[in-house]
C-alpha cells in the first residue's frame, strides 16, 4: 500500500474524514494541506529530503480568504505537482461535476482516479486508492465511464478548444485565422474557422456564439 499520502483539503471535517477512513492501513503516513501553496510546498520539501510523497488525494475546489496564494485551484496544483514529480500518483476528490475538465485531466495523465464526494464517497476513495495501488494506473468506475460518453465529448480536437478560449476572449474570426497561421494549422482559413464554429454551435446545439462560449464554460472545455 502506499507509504506517504498529502491530502490537500480546505475543509476540516473532510480531511478528518478522509483520515479516518485511511486508519487501517496503519504503516501510512498522512499529511494535510489547507492551501495548494502549501501543499505544493510540502511536495517540494519531501522530494528534496529523499522522501517523496507516492499519492496526493486534492479537492479541485478551495475557497478563498484571507491568505495570499499563487495556486488557487486543485487543478493548478495538480499540474505543478506534475511537473516536479511526474511518477506521483493522483486522485482527486471533488464535488466537481463539469466531465470535460476531468476526462481532459485523465486522457493529459495528470491524475490516476476520480472520486465524487457524497454520503458513501470515503469508501469510493478507499477503492480507488486500492486499485490504482494495485494497477498502477488508472481507476475510472464505470459510473463516471457513463457520464464520460453521456458529456459527448470525445469528438472536441485541442483546435477547438483554442478556437473556444479565443472566442471567449473577443477575438474576431479573422484574428483567430492570423492566430492560427501563426501556429501553422493546417485548416486556418478564415472560411475554415467559420466552419469549425458552426461544427461547434451544431454539436452544442448552441443558438449563437455568446450561448456556445456559455455552454462550453459550463461544462469545464474552456
Amino acid at each position: 500500500m502506499f507509504k506517504k499520502v498529502l491530502i490537500a483539503e480546505d475543509i476540516d471535517t473532510i480531511s478528518f474524514g478522509i483520515v479516518t477512513a485511511l486508519a487501517e492501513y496503519s504503516d501510512m503516513e498522512i499529511n494535510h494541506a489547507k492551501y495548494c501553496d502549501d501543499a505544493l510546498l510540502k511536495i517540494k520539501k519531501a522530494i528534496q529530503e529523499n522522501n517523496p510523497y507516492d499519492l496526493l488525494i486534492s479537492d479541485l475546489s478551495f475557497k478563498a480568504d484571507h491568505t495570499k496564494t499563487i495556486l488557487h485551484s486543485g487543478e493548478e496544483l495538480v499540474q505543478a505537482v506534475k511537473e516536479i514529480q511526474p511518477e506521483i500518483h493522483i486522485i482527486v476528490y471533488s464535488i466537481e461535476d463539469r466531465m470535460a475538465k476531468i476526462k481532459n485531466m485523465f486522457d493529459n495523465n495528470l491524475i490516476n482516479a476520480y472520486v465524487s464526494k457524497g454520503r458513501n464517497s470515503t469508501q469510493e476513495l478507499k477503492k480507488a486508492i486500492e486499485n490504482v495501488y494495485a494497477n498502477g494506473g488508472k481507476y475510472v468506475p464505470e459510473t463516471l465511464q457513463s457520464m464520460f460518453r453521456e458529456a459527448s465529448i470525445f469528438e472536441i480536437e485541442e483546435q477547438d478548444i483554442e478556437l473556444l478560449n479565443l472566442l471567449a476572449k473577443g477575438c474576431s474570426q479573422e484574428e483567430i485565422s492570423v492566430h492560427f497561421r501563426n501556429k501553422n494549422y493546417t485548416s486556418a482559413s478564415p472560411s475554415s474557422v467559420e466552419k469549425r464554429i458552426n461544427k461547434l454551435k451544431i454539436h452544442f446545439n448552441s443558438r449563437n456564439i455568446t450561448h456556445l462560449i456559455s455552454q462550453t464554460k459550463d461544462i469545464g472545455l474552456i
